[in-house]
């Protein structure tokens, strides 16, 4: 169950090899990505598994997510001869990647200026809330940096800040890290030595909403909240019509709103001289609207569906995640894999949202259970299995 077929050219990545002490989210998907991409991505996780694994709810779906195609191993760093095997797996290692809080990894002897000396070829890559500077001290959380960032306040209604419907900045975050890594890598080609990559939360989340800053430095003007804002389109709106279902429907240029006038036999409105051009209709929402939401009132989101695709509209049903699973595009085009998830049941997980060569990159290795590749791993870096039962009599490292 463990082991897919190989795919059928190589991986970039084939023959990197990543340690990561990583948990959550952001640091998990930045091993995640190198993984599918090719590398041998060894996660370090404590005896008792990564926390991950027994998240409740909204974590509930995390472990699975992003840790396809790495492989365990457990450890007690708390002890020395836990950071001594660390230590040997590093050494063996083109990447390490953690997302501990910070002065964690020095503690143990594992942050990058102690490893860099060992090994001045290794690239680190630290997962943060924030890059060095005054905040550099603060706990972050994803929620955290997006009301502090200014998403929450773009997302919510006026006066009532939202946090984004996923994990944005720490899947992002962790995307960076790994457009880093890659980076490093390239650059260790150039000059022989590796060098440390800082991926942060609040700078992530700054990065997403430097539209709207310099939306305010181009205009002078402060960005409305997204359900207040002034959309530049005229047409681009959530309809509700006949049963209460609900449809996106959008027309966002002269010509889409001819299209649309003549889908619909709305002539008065194309022949309107107020209505001429986009930005004319933009002005005119507050009287165009309503009268757009009545006369389509009483479609269903079916009938308005196969119109707007028919003519080249853009539209989008109102889609909940758990209607992902049946979506007939990601199925069709392998979108979604089977995965192993935390009770060992089987599921289907979306995969990276990319081709190379006109293939996704699938899974080789099923989210690993704790530990599962702990003895392969000593082994390889030169333990007995004498010296492996031993650490395990003490528990200090865990075989599946």
């Amino acid at each position: 169950m463990s082991e897919a077929n190989p795919p059928p050219n190589p991986l970039p990545y084939a023959g990197i090899r990543v340690v990561e002490f990583t948990h959550m989210v952001m640091g998990p998907t930045c091993g995640l990505l190198l993984a599918d991409l090719g590398a041998e991505v060894i996660k370090v996780e404590p005896i008792e598994g990564d926390n991950t694994r027994r998240l409740l709810g909204s974590g509930s779906g995390f472990f699975p997510t992003f840790n396809r195609n790495k492989k365990s191993i457990a450890l007690d760093l708390k002890q020395p001869e836990g950071v001594e095997a660390a230590l040997r797996l590093i050494a063996t290692a083109d990447i390490v990647s953690e997302n501990f809080k910070p002065g964690t990894m020095k503690k143990l002897g594992l942050d990058y200026e102690t490893l860099a000396k060992l090994n001045p070829r290794l690239i680190y890559v630290s997962h943060k809330g924030f890059l060095p500077g005054p905040y550099d001290h603060r706990t972050a959380l994803d929620e955290v940096v997006q009301m502090m960032g200014g998403l929450a306040y773009m997302t919510g209604r006026s006066g009532d800040p939202l946090r984004a419907g996923t994990s944005v900045n720490d899947i992002m975050g962790g995307m960076f890290g790994a457009i880093g890594a890659m980076a490093a890598l390239r650059q260790r080609e150039l000059t022989g030595k590796g060098c440390e990559v800082q991926s942060a939360l609040f700078e992530n989340n700054v990065f997403l909403v430097a539209q709207h800053m310099m939306q305010f430095a181009a205009t002078g003007k402060a960005a409305d909240p997204m359900p207040s804002r002034i959309s530049a389109w005229a047409v681009y709106d959530v309809f509700t019509v006949k049963d209460g279902e609900q449809i996106f429907l959008a027309a966002v240029s002269d010509k889409q709103w001819l299209i649309f006038c003549k889908a619909f036999g709305l002539e008065d409105m194309l022949a309107d001289p107020r209505l001429k051009t986009n930005n004319d209709r933009v002005r005119a929402r507050e009287w165009m609207m309503p009268i757009l939401r009545s006369h389509l009132a009483n479609h269903s989101a079916g009938e308005l569906a196969a119109v707007f695709e028919k003519n080249e509209l853009p539209f989008a049903p109102i889609t909940r995640p758990q209607e992902l699973f049946d979506d007939p595009h990601l199925n069709a085009t392998g979108g979604l894999a089977p995965v192993r998830m935390n009770d060992g049941s089987m599921a289907k997980v979306p995969l990276a949202p990319f081709t190379l060569g006109g293939e996704r990159p699938g899974i080789r290795l099923q989210p690993p259970h704790i530990g599962e590749h702990s003895r392969e791993l000593l082994k390889e870096v030169g333990y007995s299995d004498e010296a492996i039962a031993a650490l395990e009599t003490r528990h200090i490292t865990l075989g599946d």
